[in-house]
This record gives C-alpha cells, sequence and structure tokens, in this order.
C-alpha cells in the first residue's frame, strides 16, 4: 500500500504541474451546458429570461446533481450542468472556508495525539511583524479559541478570522497540495481573507500551539509555503478599481487571487455527505462525530446558536442561506435545511448546497456562481447583489426545488443522518 501511495503522490506532481495552464482565463473550450438543467430554467421566463439570452453577461455557472436512491437507501447521482467553465475565473469569496475547515479537522485527526481533537484550546503566536496572536476568544462558551469554535463562526456566519485563522493552522502548502492529492486540481489558495497582506506574506503562516490544562499537547512552528504554482496568464477583470479611495483606470489584477471552480466546489459536497461515493483516496479523514459536526453546523441558524450569543440577535435565518431563501429576510421553514457554504466578494456571489426537506423528503445538490459589477469598477461597494444577485439565487433554488417536489421517486429516502438536534 506505501509504495502505490508513493507513486501516487508522484504521479500527482504532474498533475498539478498542469495546474497553472488549468486556471489560465481563456475560454476556448465551449462550455458545459445540459439540455435537461436549461430546460427547467426556461420554465421560469421571468425569472431567467434575460439570463438565458446572454449567460455571460452575468459570468453565470450551474452545478445540479439530481439524487435517487434504491431499496437499500443507496444514492445514485446525476450531475447536470449550465455554463460550466473550469477556465473562466471568478473570485471564490469565503467558499473557500470549507475546505479550510475539512483540513483543519482532518489535520487533528492525522497528528493522532492523545487529548489533542478539534475541542482543544488553540493558541496562535506570531512569528512575523505582519502576524497577530490570539490567546482567547470572547464568542466560545470556554473563552478559548479552537478549532470546533472557529469552524462553527465559518459555518454559522461565514466569519473572515477564524478562516484566516485555521489557515494558518494548515499552511498555505498543505492546503493546496492536500486537496490537489484529493482530486480537486482546480483550486488555489493563496491568501488570508480581508486583510491587507502582500502575497510573500500569506506564503508565510504563524507558529501555532495547543494546549490543555496547562500542558502543551502539540506545538507547530512557523511555516513556509516553498511551492507556489504560477498562473500561466495574468487574470484581469473589469476596467477599473478604487485604491486609497483614488480610481485607478485600469482592470483590477486577480493573478494572486484565490480560486476554486465550480465543479470542485461541487464535489466537496459529495465527500460531505457521501464520503462512501467517491475513492478512498479523495475522502477526508473524518471522524463519525466530524461529520456530526458538519452536518450541525452547516444547516443551523444563527438564532439556534447559543455560542456566539450575539448571532442570534444579529444575523437573521438567510444570512448565510441564499439558494430558495436568499432575497428574504422571513423566518425560514424547519423542514427545509440547507448544508451550505455562501460566498460574495467583489460582485460575485456563490452558494455550495445540498438541500433537504424532510418533510417531502427531497434531497438534492445545487452549486452556483453569478457576478454582478455593471459598472466594471472593483472595491467601489456597487455591486447589483440585491437586484441582481440575491433574486437569481432564491429563483434558482426554488426552481430546481418545485421540480424535485413533483418528479417522481421509487421511494422515499431515508435522511435521517442528516437530521441533528440544534442548540435552540
Amino acid at each position: 500500500m506505501s509504495d502505490l501511495i508513493t507513486a501516487f503522490r508522484k504521479t500527482s506532481g504532474l498533475l498539478i504541474a498542469t495546474l497553472a495552464c488549468m486556471l489560465a482565463p481563456p475560454l476556448s473550450a465551449q462550455p458545459a451546458t445540459d439540455a435537461f438543467l436549461e430546460k427547467i430554467l426556461q420554465q421560469h421566463p421571468d425569472w431567467f429570461g434575460d439570463l438565458l439570452k446572454n449567460p455571460d453577461a452575468h459570468g453565470v455557472q450551474i452545478v445540479y446533481t439530481k439524487i435517487d436512491r434504491n431499496r437499500k437507501n443507496e444514492p445514485h447521482f446525476t450531475t447536470y450542468r449550465y455554463n460550466v467553465d473550469r477556465n473562466r475565473y471568478f473570485y471564490p469569496a469565503s467558499t473557500v472556508k470549507l475546505p479550510a475547515v475539512l483540513l483543519a479537522l482532518e489535520k487533528i485527526n492525522q497528528l493522532n495525539i492523545p487529548g489533542l481533537d478539534k475541542y482543544t484550546p488553540m493558541f496562535t503566536e506570531a512569528g512575523r511583524l505582519e502576524q497577530t496572536s490570539v490567546t482567547s476568544d470572547s464568542t466560545s462558551e470556554s473563552g478559548l479559541p479552537s478549532v470546533a469554535h472557529y469552524a462553527k463562526k465559518i459555518l454559522l456566519a461565514s466569519d473572515n478570522d477564524a478562516f484566516n485563522r485555521l489557515y494558518e493552522f494548515i499552511g498555505q502548502e498543505d492546503f493546496n497540495r492536500k486537496l490537489h492529492e484529493k482530486g480537486y486540481l482546480n483550486v488555489r489558495i493563496r491568501h488570508r481573507l480581508e486583510l491587507p497582506m502582500s502575497t510573500e506574506n500569506n506564503r508565510y503562516t504563524n507558529p501555532v500551539r495547543f494546549e490543555k490544562d496547562g500542558r502543551v499537547l502539540y506545538h507547530q512552528p512557523m511555516a513556509y509555503a516553498e511551492k507556489v504554482e504560477d498562473v500561466a496568464s495574468p487574470i484581469r477583470m473589469g476596467k477599473g478599481y478604487l485604491k486609497n479611495g483614488e480610481l485607478v483606470n485600469e482592470p483590477f489584477d486577480f493573478t494572486e487571487k484565490n480560486f476554486f471552480a465550480l465543479e470542485d466546489q461541487h464535489k466537496l459536497l459529495k465527500a460531505i455527505f457521501f464520503p462512501e461515493s467517491l475513492p478512498p483516496h479523495e475522502r477526508f479523514d473524518l471522524r463519525p462525530d466530524d461529520y456530526a459536526f458538519l452536518y450541525r453546523y452547516m444547516s443551523q441558524l444563527p438564532m439556534e446558536t447559543s455560542y456566539p450569543t450575539h448571532y442570534s440577535d444579529d444575523y437573521y435565518d438567510s444570512y448565510v442561506k441564499f439558494f430558495l431563501f436568499g432575497d428574504s429576510k422571513k423566518r425560514m421553514p424547519r423542514n427545509i435545511r440547507l448544508f451550505n457554504k455562501v460566498g460574495d466578494a467583489y460582485g460575485f456571489m456563490l452558494d455550495n448546497a445540498y438541500i433537504v426537506d424532510f418533510e417531502r423528503g427531497v434531497e438534492f445538490m445545487l452549486t452556483a456562481v453569478i457576478y454582478a459589477n455593471e459598472n466594471e469598477i472593483f472595491n467601489d461597494n456597487t455591486y447589483e447583489y440585491e437586484t441582481v444577485s440575491f433574486p437569481f439565487m432564491s429563483h434558482l433554488g426554488k426552481a430546481i426545488f418545485d421540480y424535485e417536489i413533483n418528479r417522481k421517486r421509487h421511494g422515499r429516502p431515508d435522511l435521517s443522518r442528516y437530521e441533528v438536534e440544534y442548540d435552540k
């Protein structure tokens, strides 16, 4: 088995070496569109009429997976695409936080240190001038930071600092390498979020230690990402951007920004909710309680949360639930659960969700991105989220959901695996 692993890692180097070419922005290949999904959109001209005339105007890409189960409750997947092009760049925003959660949980498990788990207090140190340390977290029940609490804040409210701390624990090089080894080849993670840190400084990640009852269980020194794959061609978009309050009349450079292709995001859902459907080397090294943790906090709503306590006051139900409910701040029905991760930045909006209606026995996976930046200026906070993006996400979820509740199934699926208890 070790020889097979060694061989796989050697060949994975060749695969990774092609990544730069795969991530370049040219659109020479025809985007993938399945007539079945396009037909669903065509049935709602009031929602999607303008989009269907020119899908590239808003950079729309959609991946939808229909799930049918046999008598043994084993799932069968049929995936449909609309305008999907893995070479077309979009900024993934907060969707990069979901693989960070998975890799951090996996790393804890693979360290295999007695007494060390995702709830063990995790203290971040500062090894360089631009780095910051963390010794407490007032939003957690214990008042201390941990992988589990950072993951909760990511999944419940898409906390940027929580992602940065897991990014520092994982390390930039391992973040990318581990995803590539699992078959996520159209991804690159280059930087922390919402921090004005250079490309070079983002390659350095903080020292981290795990400590319990005054005893250090594990100490990780500061790391530096030696291997960073270059992008074959510069990625520039728009016609201008704001810098220090001044307009710069030239395209905005995304070359050193994160990237996470839509189909790779969609595949990540399978790894979480249907790990048995993937080959062993493509799965994450997670334990049963890790999956239960993910199912709980990917679907839990802010008002159902005890810690952080302020979530119930500051965040409405659909705060990070864009499909079906993104255009409304009303209370969501509790029988419908979106196990998801959203993102929005630079005019891009995304949702990546496994959607379940426990009352009707409905389940499906849906991933989409839309771009709304009419003036083509970045960093001016003038994006058409409210008028274009949120309605699109909500309508797309409803269109697929309506199809799902009306289509014939051989039997009602047993979805009890995903039913969890919430704090409130």
